[in-house]
């Protein structure tokens, strides 16, 4: 059996920047419809990012998905660079007025899900062969197969939320792309368990041995990380040995001894700062992981995807309501400069505190007076206060 439906937006992937359109969306009574190919509980139990800017939070409040954000979330006043000297305390509060959130991307996720249907919003999980089509022109489709049927959704614009392995980026020709890519020869191994966090703030911290981060989920749920070398493989860290590294790589540093307890989650993720510059070609914008990867390091990969939905879903609204298309016309150059902003910040963050391979000596050095230089600056700790609490949407 065949089946062809029409919306208004067809939004491809239902991660937190395909789910965040589709509420900001469905908020002004515009229609649209989510696909994804993975199950809904596949979506629920990915393990992201936990710490979210003013502009995330904000943008939940505005769609009134805040309930267990307000009862939940842990506001971070203050930012930690660790030394082999101690910590740099950057006082985000009072550097900026403002503070960041520790809330996890799982939560945002299962929130705006949960939410979906008293407020119509259709997801359609399980979608397999998920294809886009004539997206230059002025009837863009949709297709997709589930439980043995054909579908087909027939949109006035798709927006392309599927990450870097999703078909919305393949949909714009070579021609019109361009792609920035660098790839960090090291990865970050890190370990969720529910335990209570070593410090009441997040610790970024660097050394003779590399690169670790203190942060947390909740008051009893920990993350941690380690720099590692691309080659490591996960099987030959089992959870004591990292425990282990981790003691030693905080001692002097954290407020609390490292608490152990067993992993719930552990793995090895490259890094990787990458831009696709092309969010916008004919019927079709790119939102997210579709558009760009920034490393975990300035913890903005669900931040950034949150500003391009910001301003792809403002763009949709003057669209439909006042048939006004600068926002859409603009959307790409808007989002891009504060990609390339975001990217910066990911990029510096990640070069300031990671050990390079082949860095020498020199390099050490100057990130040695990078750090000394931020730790008597207060208009330094004001720029990375600014950057590590969001840009303004």
């Amino acid at each position: 059996m065949n089946a062809t439906y029409k919306t208004q937006v067809a939004i491809v992937g239902g991660g937190p920047a395909g789910l965040l359109l589709g509420h900001l969306l469905r908020a002004e009574g515009i229609d649209c419809v989510i696909v994804e190919r993975q199950t809904r509980a596949h979506v629920e139990s990915r393990i992201r990012a936990g710490v979210l800017e003013a502009g995330t939070t904000d943008l939940l409040r505005r769609i009134g998905i805040d309930a267990r954000l307000n009862a939940e979330g842990m506001i971070e006043n203050g930012l930690n660079l660790g030394t082999p000297d101690g910590l740099i305390r950057i006082d985000i509060k009072a550097l900026t007025g403002n503070h960041a959130t520790v809330y996890g991307q799982t939560e945002v996720t299962r929130d705006l899900i949960d939410a979906a249907p008293a407020r119509g919003l259709e997801i359609v999980f399980e979608a397999h062969d998920v294809a886009l089509h004539d997206v230059d022109s002025a009837q863009p489709s949709v297709t997709y197969t589930k439980d043995g049927a054909d579908h087909r959704i027939e949109a006035d614009f798709i927006a392309g939320c599927d990450g870097s392995h999703g078909p919305s980026r393949r949909a714009i020709p070579a021609h019109a792309v361009r792609e920035y890519a660098r790839d960090y020869p090291f990865g970050w191994l890190g370990i969720l368990a529910d335990v209570p966090p070593c410090h009441d703030e997040l610790i970024y911290a660097t050394g003779n041995d590399g690169f670790a981060l203190a942060s947390m989920r909740s008051p009893t749920r920990s993350r941690y990380y380690i720099q590692v070398p691309l080659t490591e493989r996960l099987e030959d860290w089992p959870a004591d040995r990292l425990w282990d590294v981790l003691d030693a790589r905080f001692a002097g540093l954290a407020s609390r001894p490292i608490a152990r307890g067993p992993a719930l989650e552990m793995s090895i993720a490259p890094l990787r700062s990458y831009v696709f510059e092309a969010m916008h070609y004919g019927r079709l914008f790119l939102a997210g992981d579709a558009a760009h990867i920034v490393p975990p390091t300035g913890a903005k990969g669900l931040n950034l995807a949150a500003a391009d939905v910001a301003y792809l879903a403002d763009a949709m609204i003057a669209h439909y309501r006042r048939g006004d298309q600068a926002g859409l016309d603009g959307y790409q150059t808007k989002a891009l400069a504060r990609v390339w902003k975001t990217e910066r910040f990911s990029w510096y963050l990640t070069e300031l505190l990671h050990l390079f391979p082949d860095q020498g000596d020199f390099k050490r050095r100057m990130q040695i007076a990078e750090l000394d230089y931020i730790a008597g600056s207060e208009a330094m700790q004001r720029a990375i206060a600014e950057q590590f609490v969001g840009l303004p949407l």
